[in-house]
Order: structure tokens, then sequence, then C-alpha cells
């Protein structure tokens, strides 16, 4: 691929997920903040003027630059998260046929991703004295 190709792909790709992370702030249902972040990513490798954008704006750059510079998962964002994962697990343990080791690693790293988020500050630490 080349260097171009690769830099519309990252564009495109960038756009898109701010797209999600947008609608992410009106539905309750889709986290806003990792879709962003997938974004800042494809923008890192493609464009300086975008990611300097979505890094600053006044409604998406928040909550980037609390992960980015304080390792936060926001509380709102840990309960839709811990949420879906329970959700999710309770819909395939009672309604799939997948065997038992399947159902045992998905748990292991629903467990696993919940334990990161849990373990994630929600505020930063500035904030809470």
């Amino acid at each position: 691929m080349t260097r171009r190709a690769k830099k519309l792909v990252l564009l495109t790709v960038g756009c898109f997920f701010v797209g999600l992370g947008a609608l992410g702030i009106i539905l309750p249902v889709l986290p806003t903040t990792p879709f962003l972040l997938i974004s800042l990513w494809a923008f890192s490798q493609s464009s300086d003027r975008f990611h300097d954008w979505l890094y600053n704006h006044r409604v998406f750059g928040p909550p980037l630059r609390d992960w980015s510079e304080h390792g936060v998962i926001p509380l709102r964002a840990k309960v839709i998260a811990l949420s879906t994962m329970s959700v999710s697990a309770t819909v395939v343990i009672l309604f799939s046929d997948v065997p038992w080791f399947g159902l045992a690693g998905m748990l292991g790293l629903m467990a696993i991703g919940a334990g990161f988020i849990l373990t994630r500050p929600s505020k930063r630490i500035s904030d809470q004295i």
C-alpha cells in the first residue's frame, strides 16, 4: 500500500470513528471515548491537523486528554461497559450453544477487561482532593 493510500484509509477510519463517537454522546449504548481514541490514533498516523483538532476539541477533547494524561475512564463509561459485558455474557450463556470452554474463555476475557476498567481512576487525582 502506498503512503498516500495508507494516509487516506487512516483519515477515513478516523472520520468514521469520530462519527460513531458523536453518536455515542446522543445514544447511551455507544461508548464515546473508545471510538474517539481510535480516531485520535488514526489521525496521529495520518494528519497532525485532524489530530490536534480532535485532541483540543471543546466537546471531544476533555475525555481524550483525561485518558492520555491521567488514565481516567469516567464512571459513566465504566457503568456502560460493565453493563454491556454483563448483558452480553448473560445472553450468550442463556441462548447459545457455545461449548463450556468457549464460555469459560469468553468470561475470562471479560473478567480481564472488567478488571482493567475497574482499576482505572474515574476522576483525575486533582479532582478527587
